[in-house]
Formats: structure tokens, C-alpha cells, sequence
């Protein structure tokens, strides 16, 4: 390899919490000279509010100058607050300034060919912020990134996302993530798509009413692939999840240095009846994929439509078409016939979105005027589209002021963006405008599911017209304190300074209409006692609840400038960029100056990006998820265990044992073994399984249900494929529901969906259940004391959905089902005298056939190992 010349600068990427990938060997010895001796994550969650610190040291182990990248990702809805490097014991801060101030050097930084855009989206959820220095040799460098976000509550849970790529093995890799809840922690799980069960044992979780510690520390054994080779396995996401406790009045107030925050979300309530206009896209650029996808995610959404709601469908291209002539309540009927019309839709044309909306709005004007809609329902309007509109009326200004006075304010839109060919700032301003918001749809295989994910955060409204009052000699420089609607497994936030001198107990009311019904929600917080609470605790990062004011301001007045006028974005803007300095937040309204050590470029600039930059650019999708699929492979050579006549298989001969002639018989190539659609252990048995395969039609199959176990497994059999097409298990505590198909694994809980591509590392822990999958694709569902249930895509010879069971000595004695009946009276018949490789299987006074057969083990990696079991045909 090429010795540098001295002094000459070497570009590496030293990613610490990135998707970068280094492919040349050259780039990877460059690499290695870069040396991360230490990464810690520290993150302080008080109320909900994230206070994140990313600390990487590293060392240039090279005889030259070599330049690292500090990369990492965070959360899209995050702040950055501050960014250091400290080289040779100088600290160089970043410097957050107004956007105009830092236009100069940003300027300066393109000319030169720099990219001065430091922080750029990069997922669904992230974006990515880098920073470049050059190191001198045995120079240590210490960089430090700070962000906040306020975690917001979604079908039930908070959430908080950190990205794990160091790319190197680390000799000190510490994560700690602290979580106050003075409401109190109802529930908290963790998932990761890098842990193995040697990394597992490097996480700890601690948890008590109010508190909980989760750990990550793993040693540089555990970090590596394989004793062999210095490759690390992290490379992933690594979450946290958790809800609170939720008191009777349904809203907590915390107060802390002056500041205050109310969470309401009271769960009690009963869903109000819903009155529900779908406007779905069917123009041409919605052809293949898109429009497959749509009414898949249509037809279950249908499905979850209440008897108490209203519905209708207007599908356009060029023109729009209604379903009906009204609305008509959601009974089994009309859900039937919409599911067949929304199978019939079919994609081409133009785009007319102005038309498609002004009927949506006529539909509910009309049925309001003819008091058609029950009283106390909810109206709401849900736009799916996937480009700019080219036929009717096509100016977006023009649009967006039509559908704003149709509307009026009396219901509410939201808009669904499907892909990058849409501009989702007039999605999102439209929508904005007439109370609702707007969301990207990316494309990938899980569409239906984002799809689906959406509606559900507004399928159950709970409350209408909600406001928040606060005595007026107590509170001042309050957030948002009135909402259209309150949505189940969502939460509504207001927050706000205490005046000087106020009371000191703070006391509130929340109003609201409920079934058309005026409702009062009262509580009352002693100021005393919460500053107290929030005083102590050293995990805690102090005066947060001022940030988390200050942040919640400025992402509302963001989000006002959308629709404002110009008098009044120009004042919003002003109050935003204003707060955004002052509590230094890197919005999209200031951006951050990065100094550089005398000699390097003078400075780079950081700035947030807004979601409809770059319109054209593709983002990558999922995490950089992918699919592997290995060619299918034939059974390997192995010795058969069957009982008498002994013969062995080859790879193309049968050689028969010793008669009167020695002779070998040469036979044609034999099929390959194929791999059965389960394998059961037998009960009692240590060694023998049971191979079974579905012969008779069957399609929708009750494959097992253990209520004592709380646990049902389904499957949809294809007698034609000789697959399952789908297999559902489905556990009573915790109430969750695993879907896995050829395409992924979707799991359910709280109405939420998180879809897994095969073969994806995952490890999820939550109360009652562990969840892992390992690079083979084998997902195992296990729980303490319970039978483990295992699912697979197995990709070699017979190709398809494989199921697994583990620990079925816990089966109880109501164990039903095709093949929970193995569990109960099972007796085996003596071996066929004429043929000791056949026996009758006797399963609750029916007789089965079984065969000593050679099958393929799915449970081993493709191409699998082959077993002698007992083989049954269904």
C-alpha cells in the first residue's frame, strides 16, 4: 500500500451512529488508524422530555495526518442544542446563530466545494449530522453532540430512538438511557435490530414506580462478530419504549423551576361515533405497487370501521367518483361492498385533487343539512395522494383556498402523501388549515401497514372541542391550549410559565365535548411539592421543563407559519427565531457555526432540513432493511437413521446393502429432501420428531390454542404452493399479535404495527415476552414457564413459511388444534410387519399414518440437515 507523504491528509469516515458503509480494503486500513477508544450515550428522559449527550474519543494511531468524520443520526423532531471538539485540549464549540448571519459562510464553504450542510435527512425518522477534522499523528480528539426532543405519545406509547454504528470494535461503549415518570411507569420494553443473546447479557434494565435505568455496556468480546474476526455487530437501531400511569382526571401538572407542564390523556373514555370520507388517488402514477398496496390497506381499515361510524369512498384520477350517493353506516353489508369496490379501483388518468375534495365536503355538508349525522359524531376528511395535481384545477394556492372555505372549520382533513413525487408542503399546509395534519407515506413493502398505522391514530376520537384554562394570576406565556379533537393513544400538551407571586397551589380545567355532551375534567397541582420532586434526583437534567417549553414553542409556531399569512408569519418567525437563540436550537430558522483549529477550513454550517427539501432525492427506506434471499440448495450428503433394511443416500446413487452379488446399482438422481411445514417435538421423547405436511385442501387452519397458555396459532394453508401464504399467533398477556408472511413480520400491539424483514436482527424484551431474530430469519417468540413458539422463512429447498415449537412439556391439557391434538392422548401403534418403516399414529381415537422418512431440518441454516422423523400427512 502507498505510504502518504507526510503532512498529506487522508479522508476517512469515522462513523460512530451512522448508515455510512466503508466497501475497499484501503478505506477500511485508513480506518482502523482512526481509533474509537471510547463511545458513551448518555439520556436523561424527565417527563417525557429527552435530554441526549453522544461523547466519542478517538485517537490517530497513524504515523500522518488523517481527517475523521464524526456521523450520527438523530431524531427528526429533535433539537441540536450544542456541538464541541476538543483537539489538544482547545475546545472548538459550534455556534448557533440566525440563518441570515451564517449565510456568509455558508456561501463560502459551497464555493469551495465543501459541504457545508452538515445535518441532512436520512430515513423515515432520522437525520444525519457530520462534521469533518483533521487529526494529527497520536492527536486525540473528543467530540461531544447534545440534543433534546420532547417525546410525544403515539397509539399508546413514547418513544425513544438512538442508532448504534460505532464500525469498529470499541474498547469503552457505555449507553445509559434514565427515565423519570412522576405519574409513574405503567410499562417499558427495549428493542434492538443488532443485539445477540452474548450482547443481551450487556443490557440491564432497572425499574421502580417512578424510575427506570436501562444499560448497554458491552465488552469488546461481545461486541465482535466471531473470535476470528474484528468486525463488530453493532449496526442498528436501539429503542425504548414506555407508557405511564394515568390518574382519574386523566391529566397530570408538573412544575418544575418555574415552569409547568399538563399532560392530559384520560383513557376511560368511550370512542365517539365517526362520520369518515376516504379520497383515494387512482391516477395513472398510482399504477402497480402503489394502488396494491393502497387497497390492502384499505380493506383492513374498512374492517376496523365501528357500527356506530359513517363512511363513504370518492376515488379520482382526472375526474372524481363517489362510492354512494351518501353516507351509509359501517354494518357488515356496506363494509363487504365498499372492500369489493375498493378492489375494483384501477390506476390511470390525471390528478384532480380540488374536485375530489369540494365532493368529499359537499358529502358531509349534505348529510349535516338533511341531519343525516348522529349527534356527537366527529367528521373527518382523509386524503391519500401520490403527485401534484394536473387536471382541474391545478394552481395548489388556488386549491388550498377552496377547500378552506368549504370546509370552514367544521372538519377535519388530513392528507396523506404517498412517495416523493408529492409537494408535501401543500399537503401539509392544507391539512394544517383545516385542523388536521399530514403525514409521508414512504414507499417500501410495509406501505399497507404505515397505511393502516395512520388511520389508527385516528380511528377512536375521544374528545372534541378541548380547551385548557389556567387561573389568569398564575400562568403566563402559555403553548397551545386549545384542540379540535383528542384521539386515543395520543396525549395533548400545554405548558407555560408560573407568574411571579402566583398561588400556590396551580389549579386547571380541561373542557370538552363528548357525545355532544359538555364535559370538565379538574385537577389541581401544589407547587411546593413538585418543585421538591423534580429537585433531588442527580439523573435528572435540571431547568428541563424551561427547554421543554421553550421547545414546545417553537415547534407550534413552526407549525402555525405553514398556514399563516405573511403580516403574521413574519411575527411567528420572529417569536420562533427568537427562542430558538436564545435556549440555542439549531431549528430551521438559525443554523450552527462550527469552528475549526487554525490552518483547516475556517468554519462548517449546520442546518435542520425541512421535509419537502430535495423533493426529487430518494431516501433510504427502513433503516436499510433488506431482504436477503439465498438461492435454493440441495440437501447435503448425509447418512439415513431409519430402522432396518440399512441403506445410505449419496448425491446420485442408491447403494443397496450386501446380497449375493457385490454389485453397486446406480439409480437415477433422487428429488431432493424437502423441509416439511413443521417439526414437532414428540411428547416425552428426547429424540424423535414428528415431520408433518398438509395434503388436503385446507386454506385457513386452526393450528394450535392453549387458553391455559393464552396463546392461539393460525395459518392460511395454499394446497397448490404446499405453503403457508400466512401464520398468526396470537398471545392474551401481553395482548399482542405476530402476522408473519413471505414478505415480513408484522407485530400488533395497542393497535400499533412494526414490521421486520426476514433475517433482520431483532431482539425486543417486553413484560411477558422476549422476541428475537437471528441473521437465519428465525423468529422466536418465548415467555417464562410457556411454550416457545418459533416462525421461519425458510429460503431453501421447499421454499416457504416454516413454524417450530420449543418447551412443549408445557402444554396444559386444553391444548386444541391440527397440531396442538399431538399434545393430548397420543398412542403409537406397533411397526408394520411388512414394512417396520411404517406405523399407525392414534391422536384422540383417530388414526394417522406415519412414515421414517428423511426430511429436511429447517431449524439449521440453508441447506438445512437432514433427519430421519416420523413424517404425517394432514
Amino acid at each position: 500500500m502507498e505510504t502518504p507523504a507526510p503532512g498529506r491528509t487522508h479522508r476517512v469516515v469515522l462513523v460512530l451512529l451512522s448508515l455510512a458503509v466503508l466497501h475497499t480494503s484501503k478505506a477500511q486500513k485508513v480506518q482502523n488508524d482512526i481509533d474509537i477508544y471510547s463511545l458513551t450515550v448518555d439520556s436523561k428522559v424527565s417527563s417525557r422530555f429527552a435530554h441526549t449527550v453522544i461523547t466519542s474519543r478517538v485517537v490517530n494511531k497513524a504515523d500522518a495526518v488523517r481527517e475523521a468524520t464524526f456521523q450520527m443520526e438523530l431524531p427528526k423532531k429533535a433539537f441540536i442544542t450544542n456541538f464541541s471538539m476538543v483537539i489538544d485540549g482547545v475546545t472548538y464549540p459550534g455556534n448557533i446563530k440566525e440563518k441570515a448571519a451564517a449565510q456568509e459562510q455558508y456561501s463560502a464553504a459551497m464555493a469551495r466545494g465543501e459541504s457545508a450542510g452538515l445535518v441532512t435527512a436520512t430515513g423515515r425518522k432520522t437525520e444525519q449530522f457530520q462534521v469533518s477534522v483533521s487529526v494529527a499523528p497520536a492527536a486525540k480528539v473528543t467530540f461531544e453532540l447534545v440534543y433534546e426532543e420532547l417525546l410525544a405519545r403515539h397509539l399508546g406509547v413514547y418513544e425513544l430512538l438512538l442508532k448504534v454504528r460505532p464500525q469498529q470494535l470499541v474498547k469503552h461503549l457505555q449507553m445509559d438511557i434514565h427515565i423519570f415518570e412522576p405519574q409513574g411507569i405503567s410499562f417499558l420494553e427495549t428493542e434492538s435490530t443488532f443485539m445477540t443473546n452474548e450482547l443481551a447479557e450487556a443490557l440491564t434494565t432497572s425499574q421502580n414506580k417512578t424510575k427506570a435505568h436501562v444499560r448497554f455496556k458491552p465488552t469488546l468480546s461481545q461486541q465482535q462478530k466471531s473470535p476470528e474476526k474484528q468486525d463488530t455487530v453493532l449496526d442498528g437501531n436501539f429503542i425504548v419504549r414506555y407508557d405511564v400511569d394515568r390518574p382519574v382526571s386523566g391529566g397530570s401538572i408538573q412544575i418544575e423551576n418555574g415552569y409547568f407542564v399538563h399532560y392530559f390523556a384520560p383513557d376511560s373514555l368511550s370512542t365517539m361515533p365517526k362520520n369518515v370520507i376516504f379520497v383515494i388517488d387512482k391516477s395513472g402514477s398510482m399504477m402497480g405497487r402503489k394502488i396494491k398496496q393502497t387497497q390492502e390497506a384499505l380493506i383492513k381499515i374498512l374492517d376496523d370501521l365501528s357500527p356506530h361510524d359513517q363512511f363513504n369512498l370518492i376515488s379520482f384520477s382526472a375526474e372524481a367518483t363517489k362510492w354512494k350517493p351518501l353516507l351509509v353506516p359501517a354494518s357488515t353489508e356496506n363494509v363487504n361492498e365498499a372492500k369489493s369496490y375498493a378492489t375494483g379501483i384501477r390506476a390511470q388518468g390525471g390528478t384532480n385533487i380540488n374536485d375530489a375534495m369540494l365532493m368529499a365536503v359537499q358529502l358531509l355538508e349534505k348529510a349535516n343539512q338533511e341531519e343525516l349525522l348522529p349527534a356527537g359524531s366527529i367528521t373527518l376528511i382523509i386524503l391519500l395522494t401520490d403527485g401534484d395535481p394536473t387536471a382541474g384545477e391545478t394552481d395548489p394556492l388556488k386549491i388550498q383556498e377552496n377547500v378552506r372555505k368549504a370546509v370552514n372549520g367544521q372538519h377535519s382533513l388530513f392528507c396523506l402523501g404517498f412517495g416523493f413525487d408529492v409537494s408535501y408542503a401543500f399537503l401539509e399546509k392544507m391539512a394544517l388549515e383545516n385542523g388536521g395534519l399530514a403525514r409521508r407515506i414512504y414507499e417500501d413493502s410495509d406501505s399497507a401497514l404505515q397505511l393502516q398505522d395512520f388511520y389508527q391514530e385516528v380511528a377512536n376520537p375521544l374528545m372534541m372541542s378541548v380547551a385548557f384554562e389556567y387561573p389568569s394570576n398564575a400562568v403566563e406565556s402559555v403553548t397551545q391550549d386549545a384542540f379540535r379533537v383528542f384521539f386515543k393513544g395520543s396525549e395533548l400538551v400545554v405548558a407555560g410559565k408560573l407568574r411571579d407571586h402566583s398561588p400556590d397551589v396551580l389549579s386547571a380545567q380541561v373542557r370538552g365535548q363528548l357525545h355532544g355532551e359538555n364535559i370538565t375534567f379538574v385537577m389541581e397541582s401544589h407547587v411546593a411539592e413538585q418543585e421538591e420532586m423534580f429537585r433531588g434526583p442527580k439523573y435528572i437534567f435540571h431547568s428541563f421543563m424551561e427547554r421543554l417549553w421553550a421547545y414546545l414553542t417553537i415547534q407550534q409556531l413552526l407549525e402555525q407559519m405553514v398556514s399563516a399569512l405573511d403580516a403574521e408569519k413574519q411575527a411567528l418567525e420572529a417569536r420562533a427565531l427568537n427562542l430558538s437563540l436564545s435556549y440555542s436550537f439549531v431549528t430551521p430558522l438559525t443554523s450552527m457555526v462550527i469552528t475549526k483549529p487554525e490552518g483547516q477550513e475556517q468554519s462548517q454550517v449546520a442546518e435542520k432540513p425541512v421535509e419537502d427539501e430535495n423533493r426529487d432525492r430518494r431516501v433510504p427506506l427502513g433503516g436499510g432493511l433488506k431482504l436477503l434471499n439465498s438461492p435454493p440448495r440441495l440437501g447435503v450428503p448425509g447418512r439415513f437413521l431409519a430402522p432396518p433394511p440399512p441403506f445410505y443416500r449419496t448425491t446420485s446413487r442408491l447403494v443397496l446393502p450386501e446380497l449375493t452379488l457385490r454389485t453397486t446399482v446406480t439409480a437415477p438422481p433422487l428429488a431432493p429432501v424437502q423441509a416439511p411445514s413443521v417439526i414437532l417435538p414428540l411428547p416425552g421423547q428426547s429424540v424423535d420428531q414428528l415431520c408433518v405436511d398438509f395434503r388436503r385442501p385446507q386454506e385457513l387452519v386452526n393450528l394450535l390454542s392453549d387458553p391455559d397458555q393464552g396463546v392461539e396459532v393460525t395459518g392460511h394453508y395454499e394446497t397448490a404452493k404446499a405453503c403457508f401464504s400466512w401464520i398468526e399467533v396470537t398471545f392474551q398477556n401481553p395482548q399482542l399479535q405476530v402476522h408473519a408472511s413471505p414478505e415480513h413480520v408484522v407485530i400488533t400491539r395497542n393497535r400499533r404495527n412494526s414490521a421486520y424483514k426476514w433475517k433482520e436482527t431483532l431482539y425486543s424484551v417486553m413484560p411477558g415476552l422476549k422476541v428475537t431474530m437471528d441473521k437465519a430469519g428465525l423468529l422466536l417468540l418465548s415467555r417464562p414457564d410457556r411454550v416457545t413458539i418459533g416462525l421461519l422463512f425458510w429460503d431453501g429447498p421447499g421454499k416457504g413459511l416454516r413454524l417450530l415449537l420449543q418447551d412443549t412439556d408445557r402444554f396444559s391439557s386444553h391444548v386444541s388444534g391440527t397440531l396442538g391434538q399431538f399434545y393430548q392422548d397420543v398412542l403409537w401403534g406397533p411397526l408394520d410387519t411388512a414394512d417396520d418403516r411404517r406405523r399407525t399414529l392414534k391422536v384422540q381415537g383417530r388414526d394417522y399414518s406415519a412414515t421414517r422418512e428423511l426430511k429436511l431440518d429447517y431449524q439449521e441454516s440453508p441447506p438445512g440437515k437432514e433427519i430421519s422423523c416420523w413424517s404425517v400427512e394432514l
